[in-house]
């Protein structure tokens, strides 16, 4: 399955971001959640990769689980963070194996935990690593965006630079970073445009779950949380789990409304291995048919 054929044959096209189970209990909860999703016929699902090749075994066990137990179409992950040139074509020549068409390439946060010694080979930046994998694979490529810039990044008009050059070296297509306020991805792809990016860029989103964990992924990624999420999130009873996952599920509607409506060419969820507030927004959207 390569991605750029559904983005080129159709609108909109809907994918769903997970990561790999960490442990038995988890594994068993996420089949469950494949199988509740999977019932709203996503257009494919895509499997993260952890930094240092830290979940390895694991993403390649679920991209597995995924293709060929689940028979759903997929995307694989490959962070390339302190990984060499060889542990990288291993872990390409498995997925490859496996059937895989679509790689997702970034370079990956560095472990939190600093216990891995970067190879001394390892890809500084995702541009390299997309030209070493487009020289030797036929795999369809993608990247990410980043709207209100990376977090590394001197500037957004700086962090739009290096997209051209992820593209340049043969990324197909983008998936961008969640945001909350649908002007910094509009405004995102007008500038990518104007830079020479003509590739399809995806708006991700990533509904709010918990009060605790949004503000934290606000503070790691640096997606800011707009004047009137804020307020929402303020005025909510943060221990009220029903009530904050109904906020974040009118909340991320309304956002793919807006999206929905000026032609985007997908929606990308980011679904933190849970498929309620997913299932809801999307059925939102059915009902109201934008889908």
């Amino acid at each position: 399955m390569r991605v750029t054929r559904l983005y080129e044959n159709k609108k909109p096209v809907i994918s769903m971001e997970f990561f790999p189970p960490r442990n038995d209990e988890a594994t068993q909860t996420f089949s469950k959640t494949i199988d509740e999703l999977a019932g709203l016929k996503p257009d494919y699902m895509s499997i993260t990769f952890g930094a240092g090749g830290s979940t390895r075994d694991g993403s390649y066990q679920t991209v597995n689980e995924l293709m060929v137990v689940k028979k759903q179409p997929t995307v694989a992950y490959i962070a390339g963070y302190g990984l060499g040139p060889e542990e990288i074509t291993d872990v390409l020549d498995k997925y490859q194996s496996l059937g895989v068409k679509t790689i997702f390439v970034i370079r990956g946060d560095k472990p939190r935990e600093d216990k891995l010694t970067p190879h001394p080979q390892s890809f500084a930046h995702a541009s390299e690593m997309i030209a070493f994998i487009k020289q030797r694979y036929d795999f369809t490529l993608g990247c990410a965006g980043y709207p209100e810039g990376h977090v590394e990044a001197i500037s957004l008009e700086k962090d739009i630079e290096y997209l051209k050059c992820k593209v340049d070296n043969g990324a197909e297509y983008v998936v961008a970073q969640y945001f909350y306020d649908n002007a910094f991805f509009f405004d995102y792809v007008e500038k990518c445009r104007a830079a020479g990016v003509s590739v399809p860029i995806i708006p991700g989103i990533m509904p709010v779950y918990t009060v605790k964990m949004t503000k934290m992924l606000s503070n790691v990624c640096g997606s800011s949380i707009p004047v009137n999420l804020q307020n929402s999130l303020d005025a909510v009873d943060a221990d009220n789990k029903g009530a904050v996952l109904k906020l974040g599920i009118d909340f991320a509607t309304e956002q793919c409304r807006g999206l929905l409506k000026e032609g985007v060419a997908g929606l990308h969820f980011y679904t933190m291995d849970r498929s309620y507030s997913t299932t809801e927004i999307l059925n939102n959207l059915k009902a109201e048919k934008l889908l």
